[in-house]
């Protein structure tokens, strides 16, 4: 029996997708109020509706909270391998201090429940946020040793301080993997997430920065975890990442895509310095989440550029070219879209 938690976001739900196509037993656990639909929804993208039905039923769901470590323990009865992909994600201030506790704490019952109930092994979904960026040229890989500073995302701190919980585990017998995506691409929610981009371009998007970061397909993404878990790799990370692009890029990308005209005008640093401090006043006026805060203001212009070299030298593995990743997903957008109206 497979156990996933966060099965119904971008990449629980894709990683479903793919653990029930290879015939494997899955249990899911989900919130009580949880919707489901989304989760029928990305399996529609990808095959008839009567073979999404199908595969969907198979799944075993499960109400639960990984911050509740008494349950955990319950729902890991007979269990041998646990994807853990769930984790709070938002750059909003007000989210910070529940976020990282949520997070850290949540791994923290993951991993000690894992060793308690002698599961085989665990895959935790980490990030690129927890991995050491400096502001030179450099291409960031796997050694590079994760750094403080003050402008560092809550998400970051929460992602790495959760991976010190998994390295913890593993010292005292725990057979883990740690995946680090970059931005993950994929269908699924498009007003959340980075789904958002497609429906932020298709809305009219006229500004771009110069910043350049990593993008991976959520399909690849779910891939490698399970090849990573099947071949044993324990005790390592590893980055995904299937290409590294400017803003400017992937928006033209997108743009082209979706039919649309992409940004054309670069944000200076002084305009985004001046958005999110006028993002703040109108959140907290209006109690509303702000689209860019300081975090985002922050990376915006930074350019990172990540290594898939170790990836590579372990498995065989082909990254789907981001620019088909697009494609396909600014079509899945497009029929969506119509569908609504």
């Amino acid at each position: 029996m497979i156990f996933i938690t966060g099965g119904t976001g971008l990449v629980g739900a894709h990683l479903l997708f793919e653990l029930l196509q290879k015939g494997k037993k899955v249990r899911a656990m989900k919130r009580e109020s949880s919707n489901l639909n989304m989760v029928k929804h990305i399996f529609n993208y990808y095959v008839s509706i009567a073979e999404s039905d199908r595969l969907f039923n198979e799944i075993e769901w499960v109400n639960g909270d990984i911050l509740d470590i008494y349950s955990l323990l319950d729902l890991l009865d007979d269990v041998e391998t646990v994807y853990h992909c769930a984790a709070i994600i938002s750059f909003d201030p007000k989210d910070k201090e529940r976020m990282i506790a949520d997070n850290v704490n949540g791994t923290a019952n993951i991993v000690n429940a894992c060793l308690e109930k002698k599961v085989n092994a665990l895959c935790h979904v980490s990030s690129i946020a927890a991995i050491g960026r400096d502001q030179t040229n450099h291409t960031v890989a796997e050694i590079d040793q994760w750094q403080h500073h003050p402008k560092i995302s809550a998400y970051s701190i929460s992602k790495y301080e959760s991976e010190r919980e998994v390295w913890r585990a593993t010292a005292e017998g725990l057979n883990a993997v740690i995946v680090n995506p970059s931005i993950i691409l994929g269908p699924g929610n498009w007003e959340s997430g980075s789904s958002k981009l497609f429906s932020t371009l298709y809305k009219g998007l006229k500004f771009y920065t110069k910043g350049v970061t990593g993008y991976v397909d959520v399909r690849d993404v779910v891939k490698a975890m399970i090849l990573l878990i099947e071949g044993k790799f324990y005790s390592e990370r590893f980055i995904l990442n299937g290409d590294n692009l400017s803003y400017q890029e992937l928006f033209n990308m997108m743009a082209i895509g979706l039919n649309v005209k992409g940004p054309h005008i670069l944000a200076k640093k002084w305009m985004i310095e001046l958005v999110w401090r006028l993002e703040a006043v109108k959140g907290f006026l209006l109690k509303q989440k702000p689209l860019i805060t300081r975090e985002t203001a922050f990376t915006a212009n930074r350019q990172y550029h990540f290594s898939n070299e170790k990836l590579h030298r372990f498995i065989k593995f082909n990254y789907r070219p981001i620019q088909e990743s697009i494609q396909d997903f600014s079509t899945m957008y497009l029929k969506d879209l119509n569908t609504k109206n």
